[in-house]
């Protein structure tokens, strides 16, 4: 099942959660797997109809029914839901989920991610979101969610460390680890629009960011925040009709001259620098010139906007008279890039969206043979790890082959 998560106004658990009981999430599939944890009697669910901007949706509050809220270290909680009795698909997306909060909290507050503790990652509104979450999406089936880039908000947030800055380090640190793009929050009043959380959850279940493939869009379900802003305050969940991935005609700008005079090495010094300065292709291949004299075509692809710094490039560091310029359509998969984390060490990944729905894979090849230095491993070793990390991924979206 395709789902689209519209997030005009961010990302919150307890937002994405709502949505997915509009769209007919029945609560028994949020309370049974938290009741196999002892949490049953512990919160309590505030649902609610409301209206924001005028629009319909439902709004949903966790609220602790514990008289002492636990302490819950990320060390502890991982044995709780390793040891749950839920099927492997909610288990394994649970754990991914808090898995990657912890690491995120961990990295910006500099100790080890199993000393996370409950006001990080395991507060009980964060449980019942993470599980909920991961509930309601395998209850309907999803194994494609597309989302648009959230916004993170700005100003500054009140926190159990003291006043923060706005996005909260964990949001930072969450998009920084998985490449997720956030959306400018100008013209929003200050405060805070995606939490840790709601963030968490998208990187773990989303397969793209950006815009919405062609679809048909079979049911809504409508999530409202809290806060009172100046537009909608909602996120919405569109269940839809899967569609065969689309392929992306963009224009590039082609970019040649004819080199005859220069050495290998100060060639390749020439496809680096145009490289850094935005070229989106490089390469070169041996041609005759007059006389029988052998020389390189040169030839770099850039996107347009890009064109006057590269033509920069060519007459500072070669010494051609000229340069060929010419506009040219192409054809481009849906690409996305992001890290995975294996038994070695972290992998960044890129990935391309095959026009029937399949996901092929590739991991950057300067982190495969770094990952075999420090390992002392053979490169292909060091691959086959990666491919198993990959293959062990609950979404049924990730097959490949790198």
């Amino acid at each position: 099942m395709l789902a689209l998560l519209d997030a005009p106004t961010g990302l919150a658990g307890n937002m994405i959660l709502a949505a997915l009981l509009d769209l007919g999430l029945p609560q028994a599939a949020i309370h049974d797997p938290l009741a196999s944890l002892g949490l049953a009697g512990a919160y309590r669910l505030e649902i609610e109809e409301r209206r924001s901007g005028g629009l319909r949706g439902l709004h949903l509050e966790v609220l602790s029914l514990e008289p002492q809220p636990a302490h819950r270290l990320w060390g502890d909680l991982r044995g709780q839901l390793q040891a749950a009795p839920w099927p492997e698909q909610l288990r394994q997306r649970v754990l991914e989920v808090f898995g990657l909060l912890a690491a995120a909290e961990a990295a910006v507050h500099g100790h080890s991610p199993d000393q996370v503790h409950f006001h990080e990652v395991g507060a009980l509104d964060s449980l019942v979101d993470v599980v909920g979450v991961c509930a309601g999406l395998l209850h309907f089936g999803v194994d494609q969610l597309v989302c648009s880039p959230p916004p993170a908000g700005h100003g500054l947030v009140a926190t159990a460390h003291g006043t923060l800055p706005l996005p909260v380090p964990a949001v930072l640190e969450l998009a920084r680890l998985r490449g997720i793009p956030l959306a400018s929050a100008e013209g929003f009043p200050p405060g805070e629009l995606t939490t840790p959380t709601g963030l968490a959850l998208a990187a773990c279940w989303v397969t793209r960011f950006g815009y919405s493939p062609t679809h048909v869009p079979q049911r809504v379900g409508v999530g409202l925040g809290s806060r009172r802003l100046d537009r909608p305050n909602l996120l919405r969940l569109t269940l839809a009709e899967s569609t065969p991935a689309e392929l992306q005609l963009e224009t590039v700008l082609v970019q040649q001259a004819q080199i005859d005079d220069a050495t290998a090495e100060d060639l390749a010094f020439l496809g680096e620098e145009l490289r850094q300065a935005g070229a989106l292709e490089v390469f070169s291949q041996a041609i005759a010139m007059k006389k029988g004299r052998t020389a390189q075509l040169l030839t770099a692809l850039v996107a347009p906007e890009h064109a006057e710094r590269l033509r920069l490039v060519w007459w500072r560091h070669s010494s051609t008279l000229g340069l060929r310029e010419h506009p040219q359509t192409r054809w481009v998969l849906p690409r996305r890039s992001w890290e995975l984390a294996t038994p070695l060490g972290s992998v960044r990944l890129k990935q391309a969206q095959l026009p029937d729905g399949r996901w092929r894979s590739k991991p950057e090849h300067d982190d495969l043979a770094a990952l075999a230095r420090q390992h002392t491993l053979g490169i292909d070793q060091v691959r086959l790890v990666v491919q198993q990390a990959l293959d062990s991924l609950p979404d049924a979206n990730l097959p490949s082959e790198p």
